[in-house]
């Protein structure tokens, strides 16, 4: 598929087919791709968690839902994902790293650090996913974990404190279903958001 073909095509999905597993070469894809991200100082502060099985998802469900509680539509489309990769930073690579002698830092203080380089980074990493799951008739779908399931999730799945779950790519063959509402909302366009020379200037 052409890149810009891939990049139309890009959408956050949110029902998949439970009965067709992900191929591993297709998974793997992913995640080499994924290490093509770029990263400050080639920190590379990033692992990604795969969970595969049944038992692997059930313990994030129930790490990240109320015991219980019958799923709305949009979790149980979620939930019928064969395959979630959990995409995690690690700070510390970064502060080390700009801790070394060809970075002129002399400490670790993230003072020095404007915005959460690990998290960002992170983030494109898990895009490339999101872009190598369409190139290869995938769906896909970035999601986040709310704030008060953290360490449930960290305890359920053996997180190390270090990590954080920056968000969670769900991957599988999409089904059809009703679109999001969100799609009502106008895409802005290059133009529309684009400045030149100085702010508001268009």
């Amino acid at each position: 598929m052409e890149f810009q073909e891939v990049v139309r095509r890009r959408r956050m999905v949110r029902r998949y087919d439970p009965d067709r597993p992900v191929p591993d070469e297709v998974l793997k894809a992913c995640l080499d791709n994924a290490v093509r991200a770029p990263s400050a100082g080639f920190s590379q502060g990033w692992d990604f968690l795969v969970l595969r099985t049944e038992d692997e998802r059930g313990r994030f469900w129930a790490a990240t839902t109320e015991a219980g509680a019958e799923a709305d539509p949009w979790l149980s489309g979620i939930q019928a994902a064969p395959v979630l990769i959990l995409c995690l930073s690690d700070k510390d690579a970064y502060l080390d790293r700009y801790a070394q002698p060809d970075k002129g830092w002399t400490d670790r203080s993230e003072s020095h650090w404007p915005v959460p380089y690990w998290d960002i980074d992170t983030g494109m990493a898990a895009l490339l996913i999101l872009l190598t799951a369409v190139d290869a008739g995938l769906g896909s779908l970035f999601f986040g974990v709310p704030a008060e399931r953290h360490a449930a999730v960290h305890d359920a799945l053996g997180i190390p404190a270090g990590r954080s779950v920056v968000g969670v790519v769900s991957l599988g063959y999409a089904v059809p279903g009703p679109k999001s509402p969100s799609l009502r909302r106008h895409r802005r366009t290059g133009a529309e958001v684009t400045h030149w020379g100085r702010f508001g200037q268009q």
